[in-house]
């Protein structure tokens, strides 16, 4: 049996490092042209190539995204584009254009179908299929019993999201952004309106009340009580959504998910969601659900208060070398932490390990209370050996 590949998001080359050593199979990031995502950090070229060599090293696969719907005034430049891509060591490319799509397959590149096309049937890719790409990227908006009929049905890759944000509408078509904001979604400008605050009216008459609005939002995506279920569908590999996410999220959503789909494959079984569970929650913002994976959504899969979100700030720095002798940690502060607070050392390999910080140094040695500047270099007591990109947590003892 083929273990299923899990793929990673990542926004720039140190997130696709950190999504490679915490356990992606697959990692997709966006170029500097044709991509969904203009704000987030998109490679370069020569940033593309390192990136594609270290995914190498470590066994796993970069994917770059060109999932723009372009008009006429984006389409110059593609076919070389795609040909710098493919020097550079690119594994496939993500696209949705028939443009795009007649390009990619005239290079020895992948060809994978975005889920901009809203594929939710099998005769959909059968047409992609006759085409000659290699995957197909399901819509959101199916249950599992659905995919797994599809998968039965072709003979190409199915990939499916299984965790990150979901769009209001079919994915990518809502034109909400586009008129309120003149950001295009379908190009890479998606401002998000539906998680904006509105007052909700019935006739002239406001129903919420005063500073209390309403959001049109979806909850968040999470695949994971279902994971075995998911699994057993079929399909070729599992998405994790969020390429503007943070270092933290990254490597904690991809880290619970790699060892839920390990255990799957070493005992038939996960036993251990709840503590998969418990360790993603470390890591999000926003409540999530199950989405269209059971069925039709209801109300509990809407995010219609957005009170409710929580971001997290435990996350408090990447470390970047361990002194054995010393027993101390080179940090990269992220955020805010004190002298004598306990910490979770969560690590790309092996067991998370909680300590209690009993001493904190600047970068000129000099002994200090807290660390309150991000990016400062501090170095902290640690009894556990370290490795350069484990990360510190604030244990929330809550």
């Amino acid at each position: 049996m083929n273990k299923i590949e899990l793929l990673a998001p990542a926004g720039d080359l140190e997130k696709l490092k950190i999504a490679v050593l915490y356990g992606a199979d697959a990692v997709f990031i966006g170029g500097s042209k044709f991509s969904l995502r203009a704000r987030a950090s998109n490679f370069t070229i020569e940033d593309i190539k390192e990136g594609c060599e270290f995914a190498h090293k470590h066994g796993s696969k970069i994917h770059v995204t060109c999932n723009i719907l372009p008009h006429e005034i984006d389409i110059e430049g593609v076919r070389e584009y795609l040909h710098q891509l493919e020097v550079a060591g690119v594994d496939a490319i993500i696209c949705a254009s028939p443009l795009i799509i007649t390009e990619v397959l005239k290079t020895k590149m992948e060809c994978h179908v975005s889920t901009q096309e809203s594929t939710l049937n099998s005769s959909m890719v059968k047409f992609f299929e006759n085409l000659g790409v290699e995957r197909v990227v399901l819509g959101r908006e199916l249950d599992l019993d659905s995919i797994k009929e599809i998968k039965a049905n072709c003979n190409i890759d199915i990939e499916a999201f299984i965790h990150g944000g979901m769009c209001v509408s079919y994915s990518g078509r809502c034109m909400l952004s586009n008129n309120m904001t003149n950001r295009d979604a379908n190009r890479g400008g998606c401002a998000h309106s539906c998680r904006w605050n509105y007052d909700l009216f019935k006739g002239n008459t406001k129903l919420n009340p005063l500073n209390d609005y309403f959001a049109m939002s979806s909850k968040d995506l999470c695949g994971l009580p279902v994971l075995k279920q998911f699994i057993e569908t079929g399909v070729t590999s599992l998405k994790i959504e969020g390429r503007m996410k943070s270092l933290h999220y990254i490597a904690t959503i991809v880290k619970s998910y790699r060892q839920a789909i390990d255990e799957y494959y070493a005992t038939g079984d996960i036993k251990n969601i709840d503590k998969y569970m418990t360790q993603i929650k470390k890591a999000e913002n926003r409540e999530t659900s199950i989405g269209f994976l059971k069925g039709m959504t209801t109300v509990n899969e809407q995010l219609y208060d957005l009170f409710k979100e929580n971001p997290t700030q435990t996350f408090i720095g990447t470390v970047l070398g361990y002194d054995k002798n010393k027993q101390l940690i080179k940090l990269d502060v992220r955020n805010y932490f004190t002298n004598h607070c306990k910490i979770e050392l969560f690590s790309y390999e092996g067991e998370d390990k909680i300590f209690t910080i009993d001493d904190i140094l600047d970068d000129k040695g000099f002994h200090i209370t807290e660390a309150n500047h991000p990016r400062d270099i501090v170095y902290i007591k640690c009894p556990f050996v370290a490795k350069e990109n484990d990360m510190l947590r604030l244990v929330n003892e809550a």
